[in-house]
């Protein structure tokens, strides 16, 4: 097994870039955010577990840490490799959890623009929730790049944002506070929303990235309504166009907007993380899917 070795792509805080591991399946390129990715490793056997969802192919035991293998071939509906042996498996952090994603090469690391990453059309997917978070286009290649957490939450939905869990809340009340949402996700940004919904919190503006969250807020601040309008940010890191780093800079860096809270709320939160977070002025940080714990940091931001 070796581990990443990120000292190359180390991105500054707030510039919008994002490093993206590219892998193969079937002659497809693929992409992962690198700052997913913890190592790589050969393939290796994997145990077969009785009863498991049929994209899981088993679990196996490296460093004495047991992982939970994803077939990413079974799960595209792609060809598997004829010799396995000769494929990789990329290890993952995200979400507080660790999972290896089968693939058949990797290709290398790129790094480049949110600018240049676009969300695919919904009509591809005929109007519901694709596999992909990104199309980025890259030296005359276009590298698809895949919403892991959605592979995730549909091998093991326990794994994503319950609106149960905020029935540990209690009775709430009612109330207006302005709350905007920069999530690329069409199905996490409904969770959200429906969550903030269910917690009292009826007056939710949602964008599907940061440039659009930055275009709001611009727009507000021309007609002088900011304080009116909005009370507190939530926003994802990964998102095409402008990314959540670089849109918590320009709110802390703006005398007007730096007085609003702003919650980074990722499944990339880890203590590298948190470190960029803090230095460009973000009020909390937060990994999905803790709904509950982000409805009480917004209760205390807000009231």
């Amino acid at each position: 097994m070796e581990e990443l070795n990120k000292s190359n792509i180390i991105l500054e805080s707030g510039t919008n870039e994002i490093g993206i591991m590219e892998f193969t399946i079937a002659g497809q390129i693929y992409g992962i955010n690198v700052s997913k990715v913890r190592e790589i490793m050969m393939y290796s056997n994997v145990n077969p577990m009785q009863r498991s969802h049929p994209y899981v192919e088993g679990v196996f035991k490296p460093r004495d840490t047991l992982m939970t293998v994803i077939n990413l071939p079974k799960y595209l509906n792609l060809p598997e490799s004829a010799n396995k042996e000769k494929d990789i498996f990329i290890i993952a952090d995200f979400n507080n959890m660790r999972v290896a994603f089968h693939v058949n090469t990797v290709v290398g690391i790129e790094r480049m623009s949110w600018e240049n990453i676009s969300k695919p059309d919904s009509t591809i997917y005929g109007g519901t929730e694709g596999v992909a978070t990104g199309i980025a286009e890259f030296e005359g290649r276009l590298i698809t790049i895949l919403d892991f957490e959605k592979i995730v939450a549909d091998i093991s939905p326990d794994n994503s944002i319950k609106i149960s869990d905020l029935d540990s809340l209690g009775e709430r009340k009612r109330v207006n506070y302005p709350i905007l949402i920069a999530e690329d996700s069409m199905l996490l940004s409904k969770l959200i929303v429906d969550s903030l919904h269910k917690a009292g919190y009826s007056n939710v503006i949602k964008t599907n990235n940061g440039k659009e969250a930055w275009n709001y807020l611009c727009e507000l601040k021309e007609h002088g309504e900011i304080h009116n309008h909005v009370s507190c940010i939530i926003t994802d890191i990964e998102m095409p166009q402008m990314d959540g780093h670089r849109l918590t800079k320009l709110i802390k860096e703006d005398n007007e907007l730096k007085q609003i809270p702003v919650i980074i709320f990722s499944s990339l939160i880890n203590e590298e993380m948190k470190h960029k977070g803090d230095n460009l002025g973000a009020d909390e940080q937060i990994s999905k899917p803790e709904i509950s714990k982000l409805v009480t940091i917004i209760d205390r931001l807000v009231q």
